[in-house]
Parts: structure tokens; C-alpha cells; sequence
């Protein structure tokens, strides 16, 4: 679902059809602070600042997301 057309009409019944958590997924994509949240601390992992899992618990965290284990 592109970001720039979230205000259409076709925009609006897909995020309708949304669970909680689609739209929470959605509601964050659009979101400016998360974004840039998220970029940052992508390019702190990747400079080797901060241990990866410390850094996306600290994300999580600030932005009260819960994440299922991976197998």
C-alpha cells in the first residue's frame, strides 16, 4: 500500500480490512519520528556502535512494539 495515497478511497477500505496489528504496521509506516527512529538505528547497527539486539530492543521499547520469536 503506497504511503502517498493513504487519504484515497481505495487507500481507506484496505486499511478497514486491517487487523489490529496490520494497522499498526501501516499506522507506523506512515509515521515520520518512527521512520526516522528506525533508519537510525539501522545505520548504528551498521557502524558497529551498539550490539544489533540492544539497539532493536531499544526501538521496540521506545515505540511499545512486541515481536513474536522466530522459530
Amino acid at each position: 500500500m503506497p504511503i502517498s495515497f493513504w487519504r484515497s478511497s481505495d487507500t481507506v477500505e484496505q486499511l478497514n480490512r486491517l487487523d489490529r496489528p496490520g494497522f499498526a504496521i501501516e499506522f507506523l509506516r506512515r509515521n515520520v519520528g518512527y521512520r526516522s527512529d528506525y533508519t537510525r538505528t539501522l545505520r548504528q547497527i551498521a557502524r558497529g556502535g551498539t550490539n544489533p539486539g540492544t539497539a532493536r530492543s531499544g526501538l521496540a521499547r521506545r515505540w511499545g512494539l512486541r515481536f513474536c520469536p522466530r522459530p
